[in-house]
């Protein structure tokens, strides 16, 4: 694969803007999205020049094979912006090289990593004045693909549609979040398509989630599909497991996605002096240690949440309340985290990557 397409990026700026009709003080995630996104085709074995224009609807035919087999892929990354008005990018490199990892397993085309990272930053330059200022804010990036060639016959498609856009954004959970441990549905299989961020892999997890909303929990924290007896991640993100001091978390195979602030996480533990044991947990372990008051904490990990902690959990009709830490780790790494993503802090890793005005 080329590490760029041949031609310069084309950009049609918006007339108006949408900005000034947005309350940023009441965002809801995800439902408010910039004046302009970037677009690029897949046609005759090679993508073509993209662009960038206005945000708005797209025509595609109802035959396209995206609304019959599934080919869509996607990512989820940030951009911040600090005191002086610099916007970072967090590890954008990560997410395009899992984009292309997610496209290889649903035999979609990669798409050129210096494209995309020069659309990106073009794109997120263009709309800069939707990143607001203070902690908390972010600009949410959406990248995706989809499988255009109209048709109904089982084949993957030979026309696809790439777009990045952008929405502004604040917390993403409000509200205390429990979670249950999966006993029947899984998320995915060995074999299968769980390490991608695959737009089905999210879609078939609404109805067993809607079914632990019935029960008072927010999300499922799934277990392997073989015999539920090892806790794996939660539907939006990694998890992480604090007994005692020390921390566990699932290591990574093709049914965990391989979650960049889940990575962040592990890497901030190990400056820190704090243990993480990346192995299998077992759910009987959680719940001895949550029994003994060995639990001290559960969080999650991810891009929309960045780290979010968890209250309590279920398993087995049983219900467990986990107690208030006085230093909660979950703290201790959003802070680390977020000083970092706003540039409040030395950037050690060199994970931040600036949008050039």
């Amino acid at each position: 694969m080329e590490n760029s397409l041949p031609t310069s990026i084309d950009v049609v700026e918006a007339k108006t803007s949408k900005i000034d009709s947005v309350d940023f003080e009441n965002l809801k995630f995800g439902n408010v999205f910039t004046d302009h996104m970037m677009v690029c085709d897949f046609v005759d074995g090679e993508w073509q020049s993209p662009s960038i224009k206005p945000y708005g609807p797209i025509q595609l035919d109802p035959s396209a094979k995206v609304f019959h087999y599934g080919q869509a892929i996607f990512e989820g990354m940030k951009a911040f912006k600090d005191d002086d008005d610099q916007v970072w990018l967090f590890r954008p490199k990560e997410n395009i090289n899992r984009f292309n990892k997610s496209s290889k397993r649903l035999a979609i085309p990669e798409f050129p990593e210096a494209t995309f990272l020069e659309g990106l930053e073009l794109l997120v330059n263009l709309d800069r004045d939707w990143v607001k200022k203070g902690r908390g804010n972010s600009l949410y990036i959406r990248p995706f693909v989809i499988a255009t060639e109209n048709g109904v016959s089982a084949s993957p498609s030979n026309s696809y549609k790439f777009f990045i856009i952008c929405s502004p954004a604040q917390s993403y959970y409000s509200g205390e979040v429990r979670v249950v441990f999966a006993e029947e549905f899984s998320r995915a299989a060995s074999g299968g398509v769980g390490y991608a961020k695959a737009a089905g892999n999210y879609g078939a997890q609404f109805y067993p989630t809607n079914l632990a909303k019935q029960e008072g929990y927010q999300q499922i924290i799934w277990t392997d599909a073989d015999t539920h007896e090892f806790l794996e991640e939660a539907g939006t993100m990694n998890i992480f497991f604090r007994v005692g001091d020390k921390l566990l978390t699932a290591p990574i195979n093709d049914r965990i996605l391989n979650g960049v602030t889940r990575r962040s996480v592990i890497a901030l533990a190990e400056e820190n002096g704090i243990t993480v044991e990346v192995r299998r947990v077992p759910v009987k372990e959680i719940v001895e240690a949550a029994e003994k008051g060995e639990l001290k904490e559960i969080f999650g990990s991810g891009t929309a949440a960045t780290i979010n902690p968890i209250k309590g959990f279920g398993y087995q009709g049983k219900k467990f309340e986990l107690p208030e830490p006085s230093k909660p780790y979950s703290e201790f790494f959003k802070s680390k985290l977020m000083d970092i993503q706003y540039n409040k802090t030395e950037d050690k890793f060199g994970w931040r990557h600036p949008v050039k005005a």
